[in-house]
């Protein structure tokens, strides 16, 4: 009988080419970079257009609708917000049915800008060297591991 037995690749001492968190890390940085100069063009950082992404699908969201939908909590949201007020991109403004919530509006300046960024898919796309089969079925991979890390937390 062999009493061998195969070593856990998991026990082992962590190698960083062999982690699926620096997979992660190193792919969202070179993604950003991409991102950051295609969005030069169109004024925004990536955290900018991530808002903006949002209140094209649907204007008019308090700050915790937008929050809830990027992962991020007021605190963080709330300073880039107002930023983008101060570009012009969106208003924010109290609601009427209860003060303590802020409501974002894209300003035409903001609508606009969704002309533009329609553009910017395909040159992610064509960057990846992918098909579009293959980006749909690594972003519903990575939505199933989000999820499933969120609820482990």
């Amino acid at each position: 009988m062999d009493t061998t037995t195969t070593p856990n690749p998991l026990r082992q001492v962590p190698r960083l080419d062999s982690q699926l968190c620096f997979a992660l890390y190193s792919t969202s940085l070179a993604m950003n970079k991409l991102y950051r100069k295609l969005l030069r063009k169109l004024g925004l950082t990536y955290s900018q257009y991530l808002v903006m992404m949002v209140l094209w699908e649907r204007d008019g969201l308090t700050v915790s609708e937008v929050g809830e939908r990027l992962f991020l909590d007021s605190a963080t949201l709330t300073p880039l917000l107002k930023r983008m007020e101060q570009s012009g991109l969106l208003t924010r403004t109290r609601a009427a049915s209860d003060e303590r919530q802020v409501i974002i509006s894209l300003t035409q300046q903001g609508d606009q800008l969704r002309h533009e960024a329609a553009l910017l898919p395909e040159a992610i796309l064509t960057a990846s060297h992918c098909s579009v089969e293959q980006v749909v079925d690594m972003k519903q991979q990575l939505n199933q591991l989000r999820d499933s890390l969120m609820k482990s937390e």
